[in-house]
């Protein structure tokens, strides 16, 4: 699963080089995570690419295993005082390999959806690697809600891409393009209109 990093330094170049042409208020617009504008996000990236395993048991007990508060902490820590240092905080972590303790394909996940977080409100684009995004979305489709992924949902309902080889869930479709589905799997609905199949009420409640 080594060869995770490529696909990772990739996304983190990619976001780096959208970033680097934002206007200051850009900065400031809100993302889909919900609280967080594009420098939070951007921060909050900084953070996990810095998180060890062992930091990331550290960090919890110091929110009291709070997953949100340790996130928050996060973003604070990194965030710049200025839009220019935070982007120079993100590029200097690019090639980093470290991993808090979870599945590698995790950092897909952070990359690709978190990089839409901050593209989308902007009205930027990118096609994401076929790959990247497949095996992001597989790992959801493993991982249980409690963890942040959509398993149990995808025990009801089967997401086929429409622009990439996947198909993965069981019970009625709902198709749409692979970053779409992935998207929606990670909570956001912002992504629910790229969709459509029978399966799309049970799976848009979920978001």
């Amino acid at each position: 699963m080594g060869d995770v990093w490529p696909m990772v330094h990739a996304e983190r170049r990619a976001l780096i080089e959208d970033l680097q042409g934002l206007e200051t208020g850009d900065w400031t617009r809100p993302s889909l995570c919900e609280g967080w504008d594009v420098q939070d996000v951007a921060a909050h990236l900084v953070d996990s690419a810095l998180t060890t395993r062992l930091g990331f048991v550290v960090a919890m007990a110091r929110a009291r295993f709070d997953f949100g508060r340790q996130n928050a902490d996060g973003v604070q820590r990194y965030r710049g005082t200025s839009p220019r240092q935070t982007l120079d905080r993100l590029r200097a972590v690019a090639t980093r390999t470290t991993t808090p303790p979870a599945p590698l394909d995790s950092r897909l996940v952070e990359e690709v959806v978190h990089g839409e977080d901050i593209r989308r409100p902007l009205g930027l684009a990118r096609a994401y690697p076929e790959e990247a995004v497949v095996r992001a979305l597989r790992l959801q489709a493993s991982t249980p809600a409690s963890f942040g992924g959509a398993k149990e949902v995808l025990a009801r309902v089967r997401l086929v891409a429409t622009d990439a080889d996947l198909s993965v869930g069981t019970g009625p479709e709902v198709c749409g393009p692979a970053v779409s589905l992935l998207l929606v799997a990670c909570g956001r609905r912002v992504a629910v209109d790229d969709l459509s199949g029978p399966g799309l009420p049970a799976f848009a409640s979920e978001a």
